[in-house]
């Protein structure tokens, strides 16, 4: 059985879990309101994980338990990238890697009316937001912020989307930034899309530099910080005595 929390809510953030851990005890937390994410659930007074992983937390009230898998648990005001699979007339059903189909209204676009209903072919790659994730239920999802603005939000043209484990997004999306982006950033001009179902989708202007991006950022994975930065070295070493 597991052990009731004790501490602060800080004392947790960054420490390995198992499911059933208790990771938070509302009781000592009196008048705040916390979100979870993906791989916790709320008991009465309690939040357990249900995963094994890292519990995280993100300014001002997020937690979640962080672990690397191929499988995408879909989870509300996660951004992913997803593949239009069909379109139907209120709909377009949209493949995010989760378990069911995602559909995204017609009508979840800024501005968004019966008269400019977008159209899109099966196999657009789209920049989305999930905003209902219930489970047995497929989810919603949607190409606008929560101001109702499309943001960086919408259809990719172009580039390269690979996929990969669930855990690299969240490393590449971390605070401070991703070594490996920030070294990149110093050296070539690119455009990344990173979506926490496991997507991360690369442009630039020429087809080398995308590969270049696209190894970097696979292989930064398994790498420290240090070494991050030496393999981008190399890497830039490498296009600029090709081109």
């Amino acid at each position: 059985m597991a052990e009731k929390a004790t501490g602060s809510p800080a004392s947790f953030v960054d420490q390995s879990v198992v499911p059933g851990d208790v990771v938070l005890d509302l009781t000592s937390m009196a008048n705040q309101t916390i979100k979870l994410g993906g791989g916790l659930r709320q008991d009465c007074d309690a939040i357990t994980a249900m995963k094994a992983g890292t519990l995280k937390f993100s300014k001002p009230n997020k937690y979640w338990v962080e672990t690397s898998q191929k499988r995408y648990v879909p989870c509300a005001g996660d951004s992913v990238l997803g593949i239009v699979a069909d379109s139907k007339a209120d709909n377009f059903l949209v493949d995010i890697k989760g378990p069911t189909i995602a559909f995204l209204p017609v009508l979840a676009f800024e501005g968004g009316t019966r008269r400019n209903i977008p159209k899109f072919e099966v196999g657009t790659l789209l920049y989305v937001r999930v905003v209902k994730a219930n489970p047995g239920m497929n989810p919603e999802l949607s190409c606008i912020d929560a101001s109702g603005k499309a943001a960086e939000y919408g259809p990719l043209k172009g580039g390269y989307m690979f996929e990969c484990s669930t855990g690299l997004p969240r490393m590449l999306l971390s605070s401070p930034r991703c070594p490996v982006l920030e070294a990149l950033g110093k050296n070539i001009s690119f455009e990344t899309a990173i979506g926490l179902n496991g997507r991360v989708w690369v442009n630039a202007g020429s087809p080398s530099t995308v590969i270049v991006v696209a190894n970097a950022i696979m292989n930064a994975e398994s790498l420290s910080g240090v070494q991050q930065r030496i393999m981008v070295d190399k890497l830039i070493q490498n296009l600029k005595l090709s081109t």
